[in-house]
C-alpha cells in the first residue's frame, strides 16, 4: 500500500484497523474511555434537576412576562397540561417567586387600584365611580385569592347612589364567586372571614348581604345561618374549651399511666348568651343617731298675757276668759302629722311649758321635721358570653403492667381509680352545683385501639424501603448499561479488532511445503515472510502517522465510527 493514498479515500481504513491491530492498547483505552463517558452521562441524567410547578393557569399576558423575566435570570423552565402550567428545578421555586413578586408578577387577570394612577383630564363623574369600583372589586379578589384553598376569585359589588333622602337610601350588597383547587375544599371558618372582610372593606356593607358560591354553583354562605342560632366562632370556641380540658387531663395522668394508657373526652355545655343585669336594693331604717340627715325643719310659737278683745262687741265679747281645765302640753301617745319624727322636747320648750302658771293666760308650741337619707345600692352586672355551664367528662384508663416479672396486665386497683378521679375533678375544676359529671373506667385496650401507628407495615409500602429500592435501582441499571455496553459493543468491537490477520496465499504456499519439504527451506520462508510482515507493519505505521498529521479530522471521524457503531 502507498502511503501517498488520497486523504479521504475509503481504502485508507482498513489499513489504518491492521495498523491499529499493532496497537492492542489503544482500542481498550477508547473502550474505557466509552464507557466513563457512558457512566457520565448516566450520572447526569441521574441527577436532572426535579421541575416543580412555579405557576399554574396564568394569563397569556402574565405567562409573556413571567418567561421573559426568567429568560432573563437564565432560569431553565418548561411547560406542563399543555402551557397551563409553568415548571422550572425545584429548588429555585422559592428564590425565583420572591424575585417575580418583586417585579410585581404575575398580576392577575383583575385590576387594582392601580386604574387611579393614569386618570385623564376630563374624566367624567360616572367613569370614576366606575373605575373606583372596578379596582376596589379587583383589589378584593386579590386578598380572597391569597387563601390557599382558592385559586381564583371574582367579586361584584353593587352600590347604590347617595340620597339625600333616609327613606330612599339603599343599602350596598356583594357577591363573590370562588374557584377552589382541584381536590381542596373550603370550611365556613374561611367563608366566613371572606363575608366580614367584604363587610368590612365596604362602607355601609352588612356581612347579611355577602353572598359567596363556588365554582360548581353551591351557596357557601347560607343567608338564614342566623336563624339557626349557629355560629362558627362559637363552634370553635367550644371545641378549643373541650380540646383544653383533654390535653389537661391526659397532661396529668400520662406520666402515672403511659402516655398510650389513658384516653379523656370532654362535653362542655358553654353559655354564649350576653346578660345585663341592674339591681336596686333599699335597706331598712337604722338608728336616727348615726343615721345621715337629709332635710330638717322647725316651727316655734308662743303667746304670753290675756287674749285681746275681739269679736262682736257686747256684754259676752267684754267678759274675762275661764280658768282653762286641761294642760296647754300634748299627751305623749298624740298623733303625729304623717312624715315627721318624734323628738324629745328640748330644755327650752320644757321651761316654756312649766313657767306658765296655771290659769295664767299664754300659750308655747314647737315643731321640729326631721327627714333622713335611705341606704340604697345599685349593681349594674354585664355578663360576657361563653360561660361553661357544665362539664362532662368521660375518661378510660388501661390496666396497668405487670412489675413482678409476670406477663400480662392487671387491672386497677379501687384506690388506684379514686386517686385518678381525685386527679381529674382538680385538673376540670369540677363543681357539683354547676352539676359536673365525671366517669372513670377501666379496662384492658385493644391493640387496634391502643394504638394505630403500631400496626406492621409491609415492607414493599414502607417509605424508607422505597426510597432505598429507587436508589439501588438507580445503580444497577447504571450497572446493567455499563455490562450491556461492554459485552454487547466493546468487546466484539476489541476482539473483532484484535483478532489476528489470515495468512496471505504466498506465505500459505511456503507453510504446505515446508510440512512437506526440506526444513531449511521452510524455516528460510518463514524468517523472509516474518521480515515481509515486519516492514508491511513498519510502513503501515508510517502511514498512519503520516495520515493523522496531514489529515486529523479524518482520524477523529474514524475514532468516533467506532465509538458509535
Amino acid at each position: 500500500m502507498s502511503p501517498a493514498a488520497p486523504a479521504g479515500a475509503a481504502p485508507a481504513f482498513p489499513p489504518l484497523m491492521e495498523r491499529m491491530r499493532a496497537q492492542p492498547k489503544l482500542p481498550l483505552i477508547v473502550g474505557a474511555a466509552a464507557l466513563v463517558a457512558a457512566a457520565a452521562a448516566f450520572l447526569l441524567w441521574s441527577r436532572a434537576p426535579d421541575y416543580k410547578v412555579l405557576y399554574t393557569n396564568v394569563s397569556d399576558r402574565d405567562g409573556g412576562a413571567i418567561i421573559a423575566s426568567l429568560a432573563q435570570m437564565n432560569v431553565p423552565y418548561k411547560f406542563a397540561d399543555g402551557g397551563g402550567a409553568i415548571l422550572i428545578a425545584g429548588d429555585k421555586v422559592p428564590e425565583v417567586r420572591l424575585k417575580l413578586a418583586a417585579q410585581g408578577l404575575p398580576k392577575g387577570g383583575g385590576v387594582g387600584f392601580e386604574l387611579m394612577d393614569n386618570q385623564k383630564f376630563g374624566t367624567s363623574q360616572f367613569a370614576e365611580q366606575v373605575n373606583y369600583q372596578r379596582g376596589l372589586e379587583g383589589e378584593l379578589a386579590r386578598s380572597i385569592e391569597s387563601i390557599g384553598t382558592v385559586e381564583s376569585a371574582r367579586v361584584h359589588l353593587a352600590l347604590p347612589k347617595p340620597s339625600l333622602f333616609v327613606r330612599d337610601q339603599k343599602k350596598p350588597s356583594a357577591s363573590v364567586v370562588l374557584s377552589l383547587h382541584r381536590g381542596r375544599s373550603i370550611d365556613e371558618g374561611q367563608v366566613s372571614a371572606i363575608v366580614h372582610m367584604i363587610s368590612s372593606s365596604v362602607p355601609e356593607l352588612d356581612a347579611k348581604s355577602v353572598t359567596v358560591v363556588d365554582q360548581r354553583g353551591n351557596l357557601l354562605s347560607a343567608a338564614n345561618a342566623g336563624a339557626r342560632g349557629l355560629d362558627v366562632s362559637q363552634l370553635k370556641y367550644a371545641q378549643e374549651i373541650e380540646q383544653g380540658y383533654i390535653r389537661r387531663i391526659e397532661a396529668i395522668l400520662q406520666p402515672i399511666l403511659g402516655a398510650s394508657n389513658v384516653r379523656a373526652q370532654v362535653a362542655a355545655d358553654i353559655d354564649f348568651s350576653v346578660v345585663e343585669r341592674t339591681d336596686e336594693k333599699y335597706s331598712p331604717n337604722q338608728d336616727p343617731r348615726i343615721a345621715a340627715v337629709r332635710s330638717q325643719q322647725s316651727s316655734e310659737s308662743s303667746q304670753h298675757g290675756g287674749t285681746p278683745p275681739g269679736g262682736v262687741p257686747g256684754a259676752l265679747s267684754n267678759q274675762p276668759p275661764t280658768a282653762p281645765n286641761a294642760p296647754m302640753t300634748a299627751p305623749a301617745n298624740a298623733p303625729r302629722p304623717l312624715g315627721t319624727a318624734a323628738t324629745p322636747p328640748t330644755a327650752a320648750s320644757t321651761a316654756a311649758t312649766t313657767s306658765t302658771a296655771p290659769g295664767a293666760p299664754g300659750s308655747s308650741r314647737k315643731d321640729v321635721t326631721t327627714n333622713y337619707e335611705l341606704d340604697r345600692s345599685i349593681r349594674h352586672v354585664q355578663q360576657g358570653a361563653g360561660a361553661v355551664k357544665r362539664l362532662s367528662v368521660a375518661v378510660v384508663v388501661n390496666n396497668r403492667e405487670a412489675t413482678d416479672g409476670k406477663a400480662g396486665a392487671r387491672a386497677l386497683t379501687p384506690p388506684e381509680i379514686e386517686q385518678i378521679r381525685n386527679l381529674v375533678k382538680e385538673t376540670m375544676g369540677y363543681s357539683q352545683e354547676r352539676g359536673d359529671s365525671l366517669n372513670v373506667v377501666n379496662s384492658a385496650f385493644t391493640r387496634e385501639g391502643h394504638d394505630e401507628s403500631a400496626r406492621e407495615v409491609p415492607v414493599w409500602r414502607d417509605p424508607e424501603n422505597i426510597e432505598l429500592a429507587k436508589t439501588i435501582g438507580q445503580y444497577l441499571l447504571l450497572a446493567g448499561l455499563a455490562l450491556f455496553a461492554w459485552f454487547a459493543v466493546l468487546r466484539p468491537l476489541l476482539r473483532r479488532h484484535l483478532a489476528p490477520p489470515a495468512p496471505p496465499a504466498s506465505a500459505a504456499a511456503p507453510t504446505a511445503a515446508a510440512a512437506h519439504g526440506d526444513p531449511d527451506d521452510a524455516d528460510a520462508t518463514q524468517a523472509s515472510a516474518r521480515q515481509r510482515e515486519a516492514a508491511r507493519q513498519k510502513a503501515d505505521l508510517d502511514y498512519v502517522h503520516q495520515t493523522a498529521d496531514s489529515d486529523p479530522r479524518l482520524v477523529a471521524t474514524l475514532i468516533k465510527h467506532w465509538m458509535n457503531p
